[in-house]
């Protein structure tokens, strides 16, 4: 059995920062604290002044396979994340073909058992007639139900409120939602091509999918999950008026209605369009300083309970095209930790919090088993950050297939130095662990 003795780290766990050792042996954490003698086969690490944090779990990425390969693989991406200190991620069901049957769903699986760098699991896709085979998903295997509700692709908009009232009266699963309302988004864009045809200025994708598409689409989808008692996620709120929606009175363990935010929506606003044009394209879109400033607000008050990156990388091709052919959505994984470590740095965020949003609550949230935390007999899934090696996001450091990343050019006061994945060490200053892979999660339903 392989052991590891990480000693002297500052380990971050719980809300406490605390100087100890932690054991590993095998694939999981055998002790924490002070750790005393070790064999003389134990491979030692001497993490004197870095900062050790669980795993990051990141319960949204989309990581294009199988179908959309020229973009993004499993390998390719899930080797990006955990060089950003991801060891666990949640992919979502919009591939082609999509994940909305069981055989389809398993087919991702199996994929990902073979290439993944990290632990994984999927969500499988609700449509307008797909109920039967939705309710056929396994609680324990699959992290969740994802539902467009709004921003689809393919058929996977799901718009008649009969058929969306009875999955949330049928599941007991979470259902995770998109929540922009689409007529209003549609009802916007006509009204900009009738003035500026395709080359619609950038600057104004906020105002076609504006605070009144997500505010009508999350208050009806929260409306629904009261009326039916489902337990209701979601995903990259991305305007202050949303968060008012959400309540932070009760633990995370009691709460039947979350909410996530995701990076780009903190870190950027709408002044960046001018400068980042359209590889900023997001849906929901980045909006206002005011509402950026809202979301930091509800997330360290915790109406907001998790920080995700959105990963949905498209080649650069693709996203140079004029408004309304570029695609939404950029690469984030590799550089989603280090930029919230970034807020750390300006005291924005403390690391205790940043270690609840991005290891422990999206656990907790999703159930997950033996993963989040840094505890004896958890799965291994750890991280080791130096908080004083600043570098720059150039584009031969940049892992993601399509090459490019919104933080080009951008200084990181953080370097991530070894990652481990169920004990392995995945990752280890540019260097990987090609041999091993990750596991699928599993859930304590």
């Amino acid at each position: 059995m392989n052991k590891t003795l990480i000693k002297n780290a500052k380990i971050i766990n719980e809300g406490l920062i605390s100087v100890g050792d932690v054991l590993i042996e095998g694939h999981f954490i055998a002790e924490v604290g002070k750790v005393g003698a070790v064999n003389a086969d134990t491979k030692i690490i001497d993490a004197l002044g870095k900062y050790l944090l669980p795993g990051v779990i990141d319960d949204q990425v989309h990581f294009r396979e199988p179908g959309l390969t020229h973009k993004a693989t499993i390998a390719s991406e899930s080797k990006a994340a955990v060089a950003g200190g991801i060891t666990s991620f949640i992919e979502m069901p919009n591939t082609v073909p999509q994940a909305t049957t069981q055989k389809l769903l398993q087919d991702k699986f199996e994929i990902a058992a073979k290439t993944a760098y990290a632990n994984y699991s999927f969500m499988f896709g609700g449509t307008n007639d797909n109920l039967e085979e939705l309710l056929k998903t396994d609680p324990k295997k699959v992290a969740a139900i994802k539902l467009f509700l709004g921003s689809s692709t393919g058929n996977m908009l799901v718009d008649d409120e009969k058929v969306l009232e009875k999955i949330f009266s049928s599941t007991k699963m979470l259902i995770a939602v998109h929540c922009e309302d689409e007529t209003i988004i549609q009802d916007n864009l006509a009204s900009a091509k009738a003035i500026y045809g395709d080359n619609i200025p950038i600057e104004l994708h906020p105002k076609i999918r504006s605070e009144e598409a997500c505010y009508t689409s999350s208050s009806k989808a929260i409306a629904l999950a009261k009326k039916t008692g489902a337990r209701l996620h979601v995903f990259h709120l991305s305007t202050e008026r949303e968060t008012l929606l959400f309540r932070n009175d009760i633990p995370l363990e009691e709460k039947q209605i979350t909410a996530e935010v995701c990076v780009h929506h903190l870190w950027f606003d709408d002044s960046f369009y001018k400068e980042k044009g359209t590889f900023i394209k997001w849906n929901p879109a980045i909006k206002t300083k005011a509402d950026k400033n809202g979301l930091w607000k509800a997330l360290l008050t915790d109406k907001i309970d998790v920080i995700a990156s959105d990963h949905a990388p498209h080649t650069l091709e693709e996203k140079s095209q004029v408004y309304t052919k570029a695609p939404s959505g950029g690469p984030l994984v590799q550089h989603a930790l280090l930029a919230m470590l970034e807020a750390t740095h300006h005291g924005i965020l403390s690391l205790e919090k940043l270690v609840e949003k991005m290891c422990h609550n999206p656990a907790i949230l999703f159930q997950i088993e033996k993963r989040g935390f840094i505890k004896k007999g958890y799965y291994a899934d750890l991280v080791l950050v130096d908080l004083e090696s600043p570098q720059v996001v150039t584009n031969d450091s940049i892992l993601y297939k399509c090459g490019w990343s919104p933080f080009e050019g951008s200084t990181f006061n953080s370097e991530i130095t070894h990652t481990f994945v169920n004990g392995n060490l995945m990752y280890h200053q540019g260097k990987f662990d090609d041999e091993n892979k990750g596991m699928q999660l599993t859930f304590n339903r």
